[in-house]
């Protein structure tokens, strides 16, 4: 074939190394063509981490394994935010990754500061809650504020949360473990260590649009968590053994066909996805997490018509919210309210421990002020809604603006609406706490 080929093509210009000559099988492939690590520029992108993560896999260029200085510096910047799981054509969850890696790395060994205090937030936010105005008080005092921070591994630019005067079970809403009308839909609020410790208005005022809603209400029992904080710093052994405890505290519930209601978005995607990555052998973990509603998508469940609102409101979706749950339900819910919405597109910045970690301070200050800062300057006139506990501490320290979830959105509307109708001396026309009166658009997702 040769032979006859060079016949009638002496050059070679026709299909050249097809069938006749053609190349070597191994002479086309990436990997001896590829760039080394150090001279490639790409290790910040989801791409260039998961090179990384290929080639100590592979042993090739990366020799050292897990604990390989090139991979924790290819992950450091990585914020955890999900955001390539749903944005990456491939689908990749880095962050589950950096979290893999974090937990190989310091398996049975000596960890970094910032995840024995941030990545176990919740044991230190129970055993602070009794001395909560020393807390704040020095939280105040820039001296002791740095002090705590230097010990906590976090940057000393950093505020302290001010701690509430109680949290929220230990009020007499979060004491009372049952709400609402009974023969209602049968939900069970989960209020995290986050809504309970830090916010409890939001978990009070989500209480209060449930049962306006019509919603038979009972509160998840205390040693409910998610270990967000744990699956974050790498600490899995941990984060799993809470998980089988909570599945254990919420499974009975599910089966009396509550739905599970998450507040904290970082929470509520960790029981609709991490659980079921981290507990794939128990298949109560599939059946938990299929019962996880974030507040919108239960109202729209169930056709409720939400107060009118009528505000301009600046929206910062949480990351993990966008993600794992998408926000489809959240906006359609808002624009049924009546709300003029500004959706600021991408990360806070904060993402959790990274932006209070030592060394990530300027990278997510930067991402702040060009995301959801930059918006908020140019919308002076819309009131900030966040659902995360990240997010809202973000503007707050960066910009010092207050923000709301959405529960306290709503919550505020149908304060005004009874107002409203008390003035007028007539009754509320929506959202009232039968589930009755005129009904407007239902909200459509």
């Amino acid at each position: 074939m040769s032979d006859f080929k060079a016949l009638f093509d002496p050059e070679d210009m026709f299909n050249p190394g097809v069938v006749v000559r053609p190349s070597p099988l191994d002479a086309d492939l990436r990997r001896p063509q590829a760039l080394s690590l150090r001279a490639s520029e790409e290790k910040d992108s989801t791409r260039g981490r998961a090179r990384v993560l290929q080639e100590m896999l592979n042993g090739g260029v990366v020799t050292l394994g897990w604990s390989s200085p090139e991979v924790h510096d290819a992950l450091d910047l990585c914020l955890s935010c999900k955001a390539c799981a749903s944005d990456c054509p491939t689908g990749i969850d880095m962050a589950m990754f950096k979290s893999e890696t974090l937990h190989q790395t310091y398996k049975g060994r000596i960890r970094p500061l910032s995840h024995y205090t941030l990545g176990r937030l919740p044991q230190w936010l129970r055993l602070s809650a009794t001395a909560a105005p020393l807390v704040n008080l020095a939280g105040r005092l820039p001296v002791l504020r740095k002090t705590i921070m230097a010990l906590m591994g976090a940057d000393l630019r950093r505020s302290l949360p001010p701690l509430p005067r109680a949290p929220f079970r230990r009020t007499q809403e979060g004491r009372n473990r049952s709400h609402g009308r009974k023969g209602g839909h049968k939900v069970l609020l989960w209020v995290d260590s986050f809504s309970d410790a830090l916010a409890p208005e939001v978990a009070r005022d989500a209480v209060e649009v449930l049962v306006a809603a019509g919603c038979d209400v009972e509160l998840a029992g205390p040693g409910a968590c998610c270990g967000v904080t744990l699956i974050s710093t790498g600490q899995l052994t941990a984060a799993k053994a809470k998980l089988r405890a909570t599945v254990d505290l919420l499974l009975p519930h599910v089966r009396d066909g509550r739905t599970v209601v998450g507040l904290e978005p970082s929470c509520t995607a960790t029981l609709r996805s991490d659980l079921v990555e981290l507990l794939a052998d128990d298949p109560r973990a599939a059946e938990v997490s299929a019962a996880v509603r974030t507040v919108a998508e239960l109202l729209a469940g169930i056709g409720w018509t939400p107060p009118l609102a009528g505000e301009k409101l600046l929206v910062q979706p949480h990351c993990h919210h966008y993600a794992v749950m998408g926000y489809a339900a959240d906006e359609a819910l808002l624009t049924a309210m009546g709300c003029d919405v500004e959706t600021s597109a991408g990360c806070c910045g904060l993402a959790g421990n990274f932006g209070m970690e030592k060394g990530h301070y300027e990278v997510s200050e930067k991402i702040a002020r060009r995301g959801i800062l930059a918006k908020a300057e140019a919308l002076p006139d819309h009131g900030i809604m966040a659902d995360g506990f990240s997010c809202r501490t973000q503007v707050r320290d960066l910009a010092g603006l207050e923000s709301r979830h959405l529960v306290q959105v709503m919550a505020d509307a149908l304060r005004a609406e009874r107002r409203q109708a008390s003035d007028h001396g007539g009754g509320a026309t929506g959202g009232n706490e039968d589930g009755g009166g005129s009904q407007p658009a239902r909200i459509q997702v």
